[in-house]
């Protein structure tokens, strides 16, 4: 990602304050009920403490994943693969209903039992929590397609210093965490899916970055990995 930190053109007007209220509570509603579905209706939800610790999570999570106002036109953006966009879409929706299924089904059970399946509930929480400090680094200039902007430079503080896709990194883990939480093995190729469309997608954006920033992007990959800190 990257981020402007010289002066920039004027901001085109965002959207109206509650358009992106209610695309969060859209997605909170719809992801609820997909839940609810996978754990087998509300009163099974509301007897199921893993699946209402998730809730938890989105519900406190959401807020600060809301669409933001975006910065004037790009001067460039990339538009992305639209397999690998929709797998990073999908995916992340249609896991905790596959998993809460999987588990209810009794589908390949992982070993670990409820300890691996509480461990879930915070791995998913961590993944919020760096995508949400990864989307206040770059706060309206944040955007889900890769662009660049007048006056744009690259992004190496914060969450970014050691990580180069810190905001991949959390959905992966939240992906994540969401199937361990329901302690079945066969959901475990979505989380797998996820992570090579993000390859794909980060392979995409990085070329643009290396052809804007030349040397300057060649040696911050050398001192930042893509997803881990390099030790």
């Amino acid at each position: 990602m990257v981020t402007p930190r010289e002066a920039a053109p004027p901001r085109a007007a965002g959207p109206p304050a509650a358009i992106p209220v209610l695309v969060t509570l859209l997605a909170l509603a719809l992801d609820a009920t997909l839940l609810a579905l996978g754990v087998g209706g509300p009163d099974a939800l509301r007897h199921h403490p893993r699946a209402l610790s998730l809730l938890a999570i989105w519900v406190t999570a959401y807020p600060w994943l809301r669409p933001r106002p975006r910065p004037a036109a790009a001067r460039r953006e990339v538009r992305p693969d639209p397999w690998v966009f929709g797998a990073v879409t999908l995916i992340p929706m249609f896991t905790p209903l596959l998993s809460a299924l999987a588990e209810r089904l009794g589908l390949w059970p992982l070993p670990g039992g409820e300890a691996l399946r509480w461990a879930g509930v915070p791995i998913a929480a961590a993944g919020y929590a760096l995508r949400i400090a990864a989307l206040r680094r770059l706060g309206s200039r944040f955007s889900p397609l890769p662009a660049l902007e007048h006056g744009h430079r690259l992004e190496t503080g914060g969450v970014y210093a050691r990580i180069r896709h810190p905001g991949y990194l959390g959905a992966w883990l939240g992906n994540l965490g969401t199937v361990l939480a329901f302690g079945s093995a066969a959901p475990l190729v979505l989380a797998a899916a996820m992570g090579l469309a993000q390859i794909a997608r980060i392979r995409s954006e990085e070329a643009m970055l290396e052809g804007e920033f030349g040397d300057e992007y060649r040696a911050y990959r050398r001192r930042a990995g893509m997803l881990l800190p390099r030790l």
